[in-house]
């Protein structure tokens, strides 16, 4: 009785859908199910989050939808800045940063991580925890593990997913994130939160979802371990002249200071950059180049008026914050959200 009335509930949510990701093949969904059975049984995770998380799991044939359509439209550096690090999210973070200053001086104790960071990572992942999400994360994993495309990568979530609610008492069907699989106030997917989660709260479990205290850090621990240095800036703005290499701007190439400096990189007022023997890379938006000359930058400068390309010089903090998120565009947010949180 009640694998037929599993069954309806399936055909009821997803009705006529499923024909826009193909035709529904029940014995690959019950082949996935036993699979995460036995895995799951193999890792000693209990038999009651075993059974709660296979008592109903969904089919959603938007999740399909969204993991084979993702766009491959990219917003200019300048379009990304002005949705992310806009006056609404600066004036936010700051009402947080007041809010939460015990939970943020404890985090910079323990972890290194100072306030501004935390708040410009809480802010870029969830709006300081505004961002609703809206998937049990058991129906998410389910169907893309049916789906295929990275099955191991989805089963070893799950797997992280299920352990996480055991360990700490949580109902994982209660459990939601987004369609890919991230939760909380900063977005961890299981196997990171499985691997860098932290009692924030001081209660004996791992709440990243419900408790701002575990969230922090959660999110100090990782970047702590991820080697972040407090002392260190994360991206310096500068300018290159028109005619600078623009094939090693895209923070791969990596050269000491003193070496930028002698290919003409300036502070963007036009002055020289800090000289010595620390490594970094340059990042500028090279296909959305905007036409600046020298004058924009230095208005009161008497050096004669010259085109120049604007850039980041992106030091090792900026290449740890990619650890997190494999975007130039990102971290350079981060970078400048936090020193607007300053």
């Amino acid at each position: 009785m009640r694998r037929i009335f599993a069954i309806s509930a399936f055909l009821l949510v997803c009705g006529a859908a499923v024909a826009d990701v193909g035709a529904f093949d029940m014995a690959r969904w019950d082949s996935v199910i036993a699979d995460v059975r036995a895995r799951a049984t193999a890792k000693n995770i209990s038999t009651d989050t075993i059974n709660a998380t296979l008592r109903n799991p969904a089919f959603i044939p938007s999740i399909v939808k969204s993991d084979k359509n993702q766009s491959e439209f990219k917003l200019s550096l300048d379009e990304y800045l002005s949705r992310t690090v806009n006056s609404t999210r600066i004036a936010r973070g700051r009402q947080m940063r007041g809010r939460y200053p015990t939970m943020l001086a404890r985090t910079e104790e323990l972890y290194g991580l100072p306030p501004h960071v935390i708040l410009a990572f809480w802010g870029m992942e969830s709006n300081y925890g505004e961002v609703k999400a809206r998937h049990r994360l058991i129906d998410a994993f389910f169907t893309l593990i049916y789906d295929g495309r990275r099955e191991k990568f989805f089963t070893d979530q799950l797997l992280a997913l299920m352990k996480i609610a055991d360990d700490n008492g949580l109902d994982i069907n209660n459990i939601r994130g987004s369609w890919a699989g991230a939760m909380g106030h900063f977005q961890f997917i299981p196997t990171t939160l499985a691997s860098y989660g932290m009692d924030g709260n001081g209660d004996g479990r791992v709440d990243i979802i419900d408790s701002v205290g575990d969230a922090m850090a959660s999110a100090g621990n990782y970047l702590n371990k991820l080697g972040w240095n407090k002392n260190e800036r994360i991206v310096r703005r500068v300018i290159l002249p028109a005619d600078f290499d623009t094939s090693l701007l895209d923070g791969k190439t990596k050269k000491t200071l003193t070496e930028w400096a002698a290919y003409g990189v300036l502070n963007a007022d036009g002055g020289q950059i800090p000289l010595g023997n620390m490594v970094a890379g340059l990042v500028a938006d090279v296909a959305n180049r905007p036409n600046h000359s020298m004058d924009d930058f230095s208005p009161d400068s008497d050096v004669a008026p010259r085109p120049v390309i604007t850039a980041y010089l992106t030091y090792p903090n900026f290449y740890r914050i990619k650890k997190w998120n494999n975007s130039n565009w990102y971290a350079i947010a981060i970078a400048e959200l936090a020193d607007k949180l300053k």
